[in-house]
């Protein structure tokens, strides 16, 4: 499969048209212009549609160093004429939240919510978690192929964290749709009313929860929310809401992705699926492996320079935009021996970015780690047989205007070929 050919040599200003970054070859398979980046333009400036002067960090070292660096700041209200053009006004509301601030307001906020997805609380969760797990694979169709994307790999995480955020059952569905759109919108002019949209709706729903569980508590963790908000002040109005909206976005879409991406990788790599599954701790290892080789996270959220920054031969400029590319640095060779062979069974190289690193490393991790532990476990135990429904690069990947998640369009599988054999 052709790539699209990226010649910028290091500290060159010659920019990567963002255009690049989002056609249909390079979603099904983006790390040899990764590899290329990271030889010839490791700090590579960008033309992004949103028209705001932005940089991508391709390298492992790099990346790491980036992810904790106080100067790329995550505070994007201060960076908001770039915000504005970026996202208009409607997205404020929602991003007043840990994801996009800095200490000591990421501080706070991370404090309150981190009790509740300690590995310790998040291990009481694996009875019901390896529950819904199984009433969802009984319900798959086993006579026919089937998307495992829609029908498991994503009513798992998203059931999963409704049930934590105390989101009604009747209005899941819908907020799974509307955050389906505003992950798949871009920030050209023309997308924004159909973000503007979704948002609103998002935003509409979860002020209502809020007030019900106001009125209403439960044993969740929006009613916790709502109890620290009513100690000392501990979240604003606008705080509560956008903390709800993070949690309920992240925790569903990434894990999604990683449980497909697994699937897929162990599907297409026989010897890999087999060693994967020798016994319950190679699979543990495997998990990393997997997270390493294809996450579900391909460029972090943006960041924003407070001032100028020197790397690699290139200014990042102050008040430019940064994304560091999780993908790029999880397959650098000056991290891994032979990164780009899936080896369930490795040992030895750097840990992998797929959570992040630093300050804002990725608070649900435990939650994802055992999402994909059980899905995985219960997918090939009760379906040893299960196979791809095309061949592996028939499968189409998500194609979309900002390449934030690196996941699968649809994973079509079939549960039980006997059972179809049978039946032909």
């Amino acid at each position: 499969m052709t790539q699209t050919p990226l010649h910028a040599e290091a500290g060159s200003a010659d920019p990567v048209a963002a255009a690049s970054r989002c056609t249909p070859d390079f979603r099904a398979n983006p790390h040899p212009v990764y590899a290329e980046l990271r030889k010839t333009a490791p700090v590579c400036p960008l033309q992004p549609r949103h028209g705001v002067e932005t940089y991508l960090i391709t390298r492992y070292d790099d990346a790491r160093a980036a992810l904790a660096d106080p100067r790329l700041s995550k505070d994007m209200y201060g960076a908001l004429d770039a915000y504005h053009r970026i996202f208009g006004d409607s997205s404020i509301a929602l991003d007043d939240n840990m994801l996009f601030s800095d200490p000591p307001k990421h501080t706070r906020l991370r404090r309150i919510v981190q009790s509740a997805f300690t590995p310790r609380r998040v291990e009481l969760l694996r009875p019901r978690i390896q529950q819904v797990t199984e009433e969802l694979l009984e319900r798959c169709p086993t006579d026919a192929p089937m998307d495992l994307l829609r029908n498991f790999a994503f009513p798992l995480p998203l059931q999963v964290i409704c049930e934590l955020l105390g989101v009604p059952e009747d209005e899941r569905e819908r907020a799974h749709q509307w955050a389906g759109t505003v992950a798949k919108t871009g920030f050209g002019p023309d997308a924004k009313k159909a973000l503007e949209e979704a948002e609103g709706k998002l935003r509409d729903l979860l002020v209502h929860l809020v007030a019900r569980k106001r009125s209403t508590p439960g044993d969740d963790l929006m009613s916790a929310l709502i109890a620290a908000q009513d100690q000392d002040g501990a979240l604003t109005d606008h705080e509560l809401v956008s903390t709800a909206w993070v949690l309920f976005f992240a925790g569903h879409k990434t894990s999604a992705y990683l449980i497909g991406n697994a699937v897929y990788h162990l599907l297409s790599k026989p010897d890999q699926h087999s060693a994967a599954l020798a016994n319950p701790e190679s699979l543990k290892q495997a998990v990393e492996e997997l997270l390493r080789y294809e996450g579900s996270v391909e460029s972090g959220t943006f960041r924003h320079a407070t001032e100028d920054i020197p790397m690699r031969g290139v200014v990042i400029p102050k008040g430019s935009l940064v994304q560091i590319a999780i993908t790029s640095a999880n397959r650098d060779p000056q991290a891994y021996a032979e990164p780009d062979r899936l080896d369930v069974t490795r040992t030895g190289g750097q840990p992998h970015l797929a959570f992040g690193h630093g300050p804002h490393y990725c608070i649900g991790a435990p939650l994802a780690r055992l999402e994909m532990h059980i899905a995985l476990t219960t997918l090939f135990r009760r379906y040893p047989e299960i196979t791809l429904a095309l061949p592996p690069h028939e499968v189409r990947w998500l194609t979309v205007p900002f390449p934030a998640f690196r996941g699968l369009a649809e994973l079509p599988v079939v549960l039980d070929p006997e059972r179809i054999a049978e039946s032909t």
